[in-house]
């Protein structure tokens, strides 16, 4: 009796973003490194929570496939890449893999509507808010080095940016969950 609730279409899409989890929280672990190498520790902290929170969703798609009857599949995970060359440039591409990462997970949205695999779909939403709440966060790191002054930040600034990362909480408030009372 086949038990697996999962087309080999989605159960394909599932792995290659429980793998693509990996990778960002490979990416989030270099940075973390790179940072924390250069005295930024509140900037690393903040990176390498990051980087759990990664590996966490990672767990998440391996558990839903498991739970759906499907086979996960481990594959190698890819480098991190280069190190950023500056923080500005760390933060942008912090932003460009979430952007990434959005992308992948609209696209499996998108075959599991077209499947009509609608337990698929509902779990699939809480990563849709989830990457909202990533790419907040990412822009706003984009904001924070901008206002310090870019790929030219002096240390003052970047020291500065670094002791409000150490204590930024890991979520960022969505324009879905704002209202006049509470902005």
């Amino acid at each position: 009796m086949e038990t697996n609730r999962l087309s080999k279409t989605i159960e394909a899409a599932l792995n290659a973003q429980m793998t693509n989890e990996a990778h960002n929280a490979q990416i989030y672990l270099a940075y973390a490194s790179w940072a924390d190498s250069r005295g930024y520790d509140g900037i690393a902290n903040f990176l390498f929570r990051h980087a759990n929170e990664e590996r966490n969703h990672m767990m998440k798609f391996l558990e839903y496939i498991l739970k759906r009857g499907g086979k996960v599949v481990v594959a190698p995970i890819p480098g991190p890449g280069e190190d950023p060359v500056s923080m500005q440039d760390c933060f942008e591409k912090v932003f460009k893999y979430e952007v990434e990462n959005t992308t992948n997970i609209y696209e499996i949205v998108n075959i599991s509507m077209a499947e009509k695999d609608w337990a698929t779909w509902n779990f699939l939403q809480w990563f849709v808010k989830e990457q909202t709440e990533e790419e907040t966060l990412a822009l706003g790191l984009l904001d924070k080095i901008k206002i310090a002054g870019g790929a030219a930040a002096k240390d003052d600034a970047l020291y500065s940016l670094n002791q409000e990362l150490a204590k930024t909480p890991d979520d960022a408030t969505l324009a879905q969950d704002v209202t006049v009372e509470n902005p």
